[in-house]
């Protein structure tokens, strides 16, 4: 009897090593990798989304432990935990790009350091983070002048404003809801992110505005309110996406999510 030879077990034909074929299977163009805050309503179902139509393109999250309060030292806490929230997305196999979602802590931390911890476990994968997907968003609309929104407390704001001003570009204006609970955040609606632009755009000529947070919700309503305002617009996970797509060699257009969609790396 060879190995293909049905055997009779127990009333039950049993027949093992059936032949088959293998192909590239669903990350046949990209796997992106991306570390989930465990406080985070938001990012997932907006980077699904904006993924959703791509073929081959293939997302894997992990969680990492955060503290539900956005301050900065629980942002800061988090930088021990990357490591270990990197190696536990597909174990072994290689990722192209790794995404840390976190805006705030990615500047609280540092975006370099972020890395450095990401590549003691996957060295050879590209890395980003929201705020550096933000500046790359921003070379690619030209933008120089940016109105920023936040949903974080005073002494966050002050790490979001001094570290986008610190590479070079301006901030005439900034506003904020002062909210410090992510679970809060994630609720926050769209009509309100929407007035926070227009209130933004009220106070000042600006190039591009930019929704600092994951919890927030702002990728569906982002064409919209672009096409109203004139103005473009992106956010934490808007951005991350985009630029990890980028980065994984992903180059289609996808203008039915805003202009940024429309561009590539500068």
């Amino acid at each position: 009897m060879n190995d293909r030879t049905p055997a009779a077990t127990g009333g039950m034909t049993l027949i093992e090593h059936l032949p088959f074929d293998t192909d590239e299977g669903i990350a046949s163009r990209a796997r992106i990798g991306l570390m989930v805050l465990a406080t985070d309503f938001t990012i997932e179902h907006e980077w699904r989304a904006i993924m959703a139509g791509l073929d081959g393109v293939a997302l894997y999250e992990s969680r990492i432990l955060n503290d539900a309060q956005i301050t900065p030292e629980t942002l800061r806490a988090m930088e021990p935990r990357i490591a270990a929230a990197t190696d536990v997305i597909l174990p072994g196999s290689p990722l192209d790009v790794v995404a840390y979602g976190c805006t705030s802590a990615s500047m609280a931390i540092g975006e370099e350091q972020v890395f450095a911890r990401i590549r003691e476990v996957r060295p050879h994968a590209r890395c980003t983070t929201p705020i550096t997907a933000a500046f790359a968003a921003f070379r690619a609309l030209k933008a120089r002048r940016i109105g920023v929104l936040t949903p974080y407390r005073a002494d966050v704001n002050r790490i979001v404003a001094e570290y986008i001003a610190a590479r070079g570009f301006e901030v005439p204006v900034f506003g904020s809801f002062n909210e410090q609970d992510d679970g809060i955040v994630a609720r926050i609606t769209p009509a309100s992110i929407k007035r926070g632009v227009e209130t933004i755009l009220s106070h000042a000529a600006v190039d591009a505005v930019f929704v600092s947070c994951t919890s927030v919700r702002l990728a569906e309503a982002a064409r919209g309110i672009e096409a109203e305002t004139g103005v473009p617009i992106t956010s934490s996970n808007h951005a991350m996406a985009w630029h990890a797509l980028r980065l994984a060699g992903v180059d289609d257009v996808m203008p039915q999510w805003g202009r940024l969609f429309e561009a590539q790396i500068a």
